[in-house]
Parts: structure tokens; sequence; C-alpha cells
């Protein structure tokens, strides 16, 4: 388990959880000075939190408070969350300034769960905000090509493993499919295919980065987080006849 790892589970074991995680939790922040340090900081601040009276309801005060920590030196900038309609109906997307960092289908899942979901895979807050002028077109452009254009594309708060197996799969060209494997050696780590399954199950960024062009090595395929038919539906869409 790595510090980073750890960072991000700290809300999960102040909660309920399971036994072996904590255990693991604990047993690194035993280990790990550094870690002991931030935990402390951040078990102070959550106590100071839990005292202050209930504040009056507000329809942006989260966004507000967000915006506000995010000012103090060493915290991340959050994700701007929105809504907008595409070709294959309502998609959740977020964003840091000019650049998607998260794309998920709407589900019909409470945004309070999505919200969580993005903030405990890129570790960073995630606030609720309009839809800004270039998302729209650039979503269109990509559905009318179905090709990625790396410039409008955030995977910085990936580790380099992710980033480069979630690159690797904008290599394959529309309405083809490729193996976990051949990701696997196309990023030079030819043993990782197990790997790239879990990187591809936990994409930010499903079909801007098409992991439902990558499939088993008999060519089924496999799984995929929105359904085998929706990624069925996105083979077809793009030409694929396998």
């Amino acid at each position: 388990m790595r510090c980073r790892e750890v960072e991000g589970l700290w809300d999960d074991i102040r909660g309920d959880c399971t036994k072996s995680l904590k255990e693991a939790v604990t047993s690194h922040l035993r280990a790990c000075p550094p870690c002991q340090e931030l935990y402390e900081e951040y078990e102070g601040v959550a106590y100071c939190l839990s005292c202050l009276p209930q504040p009056e309801p507000s329809c942006n005060l989260t966004k507000r408070v967000v915006e506000h920590i995010a000012t103090i030196k060493g915290m991340k900038a959050p994700i701007v969350l929105s809504a907008v309609t595409t070709p294959l109906g309502r998609l959740f997307v977020g964003f840091k300034e000019n650049r998607i960092a998260y794309v998920g289908f709407d589900t019909g899942e409470a945004p309070e769960s999505v919200r969580k979901r993005i903030e405990t895979r890129l570790r960073r807050p995630v606030v609720a905000g309009e839809a800004p002028a270039w998302l729209q077109p650039t979503l269109d452009r990509f559905f009318a090509t179905w090709k990625l254009d790396d410039r409008v594309v955030d995977i910085s708060d990936l580790t380099p493993f992710e980033q480069a197996a979630l690159r690797a799969t904008a290599l394959i060209p529309p309405g083809e499919v490729r193996s976990y494997a051949w990701v696997a050696t196309q990023i030079g780590r030819p043993k990782a295919a197990r790997a790239v399954g879990r990187v591809m199950a936990r994409n930010p960024l499903p079909l801007l980065f098409p992991c439902h062009r990558v499939v088993d090595s008999s060519g089924g395929l496999h799984n995929y987080f929105y359904g085998l038919d929706m990624k069925a539906r996105l083979l077809k869409m793009e030409g694929y006849r396998g």
C-alpha cells in the first residue's frame, strides 16, 4: 500500500469499512512517519469541522467552501462537474479549467454518489457547475470522429502506469479492438495484462480513452463498467463487425 493510496482511504477508515482495510491502513501509518504527520493534521481538521455549527442552507455553499479551501497552500483545485447531452444520452463531465478530467454516463445514480466516486478515484474535490462554452463543441467533434484530441483531456491525477495504459487505448483505431496483453506490450509491460484490466475498469475518461476497444485474448468483450450491452453498442457505432 502506497502513501497516495492511504491518503485516499482516510475518509473510509473514519467511517464504516472492512476490518482488513482498516488494519492495512493502520499498519502503513505505524511504519510511515510522513503519513502519520499528515493523518494527525487531517484528524485535527476533521475534529474542528465537526465542532462548527450547522450553516444556513445555501445553493452554492458547498462550491464556495471548496473553492476557498482550494486556495489554501497545498490543496488541489476542484473538478467542476456538469451534465451534457450527447448521441449516447446524458453524460456527467468533470473539467479543470479547459480540460476534461472525468466522463461518466448518467445511469440515474444520485449526484452525491457520483461526486463521491469521482473524489475517491481522482483524490480531488468536486463541485457542481455550468458547462463551459467550449465543452459541447469538443464532445461533438469527438462523436463525429471517435478520435481523441489529447489537448482537451487531463489525466495528471493518475499514476504513470495508468496514464500510459489509457494513452495506449487511444492508439486503437475506431471500429477495431485490441487485447489487454496488447496494451501491456504497447507500454513496455508485457506481463502486466491483468493490471491493465484493472486500469480499464477504473478509467475516469471512458469514451475519450476508449477502454471499450480493449477485449480479452479470445476476442470476447469481457467486462465494461457500464455493462457489456453498452460496450457492444459503442463498438457497433464505431463500425466494429466482430
